[in-house]
């Protein structure tokens, strides 16, 4: 595999396919960046001797096209894709420009930071994250199998999906609320030194993706500016109702008169009722969503500090406890005794299986159950294969329907599963979305 750029999302790749065992070679018009992640063991700072079975383009969106035209004449791949965050360009200037459409599928991981750089690279980056991926009409079956077994590679969850939908959704979820943490961050240039003493979390939280690679961001912004421009006039109209309602509250008792001050008071309360109603649309990992997809349940027998271990043992695996529920122990993995508990992960499936493997290992009673299946995994056992076949029995029959046979990267066949409604096959060297 080859990474063409060496930031944050490239080097965060290069080092989960890395540890995976795969042979990464690594590339950036920034010298040092490459060696970088190199020395943070992504890769070989270096041009493979014959083409490699992917090129991973990791870019600004303004650039993706001409990558890909000059890695595609100098045969860098057998198959190409990106991780820029807008995709109605790049797959524009693909079909127009690159020497073969069908082997370039363009992809977007929904993991970052607010660091930039190979130094704030991480391989779990993508863990359990949505990675779309946009393929063309002109997309053959192949190169869209290795960007899935990329995606599986880096433990993240593939999502299919047309590149103008994607630019939509992110300039919603994620392009212009770093704008309004910029905004903000931006105001407390000029506040006064002793305001900064009042800084709490909720300051931070709002502000801290604004701490992004500006150059980067300004690229993004400029290639999505459509769907962006949208957004921001819909924030604007808020806005503008919000403070004029305020300027009605803020005059004098009695100035307007009683009447228009409730209609004020109704529309910034209406305004805050609209955003819980919002935020209880962001899916939210509870036991019984089915956003989750699985469900971890651990069974600890109440001892003090058990808990605390397990939350432990959790965390060094990779994942947060924030959103674990507790519960007693009837819910629990069988054999747990009476007074016990049941603490119960909601997880994405690509998370739930390394998570419950790691956990049996450490000598824990666990039990995964995924929507529609049910699978026991009681502590003790030790059958290697226990991950991937209880991944398989997690699988809905619409997924069974559609696995992915890949010849891996990595030498050996990968079963992915991926949810068949968006894409139907229409035959070898075709996969397309429904008219």
């Amino acid at each position: 595999m080859a990474v063409v750029g060496t930031g944050l999302i490239g080097t965060s790749i290069a080092l989960a396919a890395n540890r995976r065992g795969v042979t990464v070679f690594l590339s950036d018009r920034n010298p040092v960046a490459a060696r970088t992640a190199a020395a943070l063991g992504a890769g070989l700072a270096e041009e493979p001797a014959a083409p490699v079975d992917l090129a991973v383009l990791a870019v600004p969106p303004s650039a993706v096209g001409a990558a890909l035209v000059e890695t595609q004449r100098r045969g860098l791949a057998h198959t190409y894709t990106d991780v820029a965050s807008v995709k109605a360009v790049p797959v524009r200037l693909a079909l127009s420009q690159a020497p073969d459409p069908s082997r370039y599928v363009g992809g977007h991981p929904m993991a970052g930071r607010e660091r930039s750089g190979p130094l704030a690279a991480r391989a779990d980056l993508f863990r359990g994250r949505p990675w779309a991926l946009t393929p063309s009409g002109r997309t053959s079956d192949a190169t869209l199998e290795a960007a899935l077994e990329l995606v599986e590679l880096c433990g993240a969850v593939p999502v299919l999906t047309r590149s103008r939908e994607h630019d939509d959704a992110v300039a919603l979820t994620s392009h212009v609320p770093h704008l309004l943490a910029s905004l903000m961050a931006a105001r407390l240039r000029e506040a006064p030194e002793e305001a900064s003493r009042f800084a709490g979390q909720g300051l931070r939280d709002v502000t801290r993706i604004a701490a992004g690679d500006s150059r980067l961001w300004g690229d993004i912004l400029q290639s999505n500016a459509g769907a962006i421009a949208g957004v921001a006039k819909d924030l604007h109209a808020d806005l503008s109702c919000l403070v004029t309602a305020l300027e009605l509250l803020a005059g004098p008792d009695g100035e307007p008169d009683g009447a228009e001050r409730d209609r004020a008071r109704r529309t910034v309360v209406d305004l805050l009722d609209r955003g819980i109603e919002g935020l209880a649309a962001v899916p939210q990992a509870r036991p019984g969503d089915a956003g989750a997809g699985a469900r971890v349940c651990v069974g600890v027998r109440g001892r003090p500090g058990e808990l605390r271990l397990l939350l432990h043992a959790v965390a060094e695996l990779g994942v947060s406890g924030e959103d674990a529920v507790v519960t007693d122990a009837g819910a629990g993995p069988e054999g747990m005794a009476d007074g016990g508990l049941a603490v119960t992960f909601p997880l994405p499936p690509a998370v739930a299986a390394p998570l419950t493997a790691g956990l049996r290992a450490g000598g824990w009673a666990v039990r995964c159950e995924y929507d529609e299946d049910v699978t026991a995994v009681k502590g003790g056992q030790t059958d290697q294969s226990c991950e991937r076949d209880k991944w398989a029995e997690g699988e809905s029959k619409e997924e069974r329907g559609s696995r992915v046979s890949v010849p891996g990267l990595r030498g050996s066949e990968s079963a992915i599963p991926f949810p068949a409604a968006g894409m139907r096959h229409t035959g070898a060297g075709s996969s397309r979305y429904p008219d």
